[in-house]
């Protein structure tokens, strides 16, 4: 059975997107934050359940999303996503907090 996987990438319009997007993929066990490039990419992760807060800063077009962790570590922080992408990013951490492992 495959594990639920939602992936929600930045927009190319914004800096640093260019080439290779930042995505931020939500499974039912993390949010992980993937910035590749050309030949590799780096990954931050924080576990569901150490998710403290998720903080949502709207432009006239892009948002900012900042995932906040409760175990100290730095928080996850992605910019140039749809207003309703991150949005969506917030209510299905949310959603998934409450179902538990």
């Amino acid at each position: 059975m495959a594990e639920e996987r939602y992936v929600f990438k930045a927009s190319r319009w914004t800096k640093g997107n260019l080439f290779f997007p930042v995505r931020i993929e939500i499974t039912p066990q993390h949010v992980i934050r993937v910035k590749p490039h050309l030949m590799s990419s780096d990954e931050e992760s924080i576990a569901m359940s150490k998710v403290a807060s998720v903080t949502i800063h709207t432009g006239l077009i892009w948002s900012e999303i900042r995932i906040e962790s409760s175990g100290g570590a730095d928080p996850i922080t992605s910019h140039g996503h749809r207003k309703k992408d991150a949005r969506q990013i917030r209510d299905l951490i949310e959603q998934l907090q409450k179902q538990g492992p």
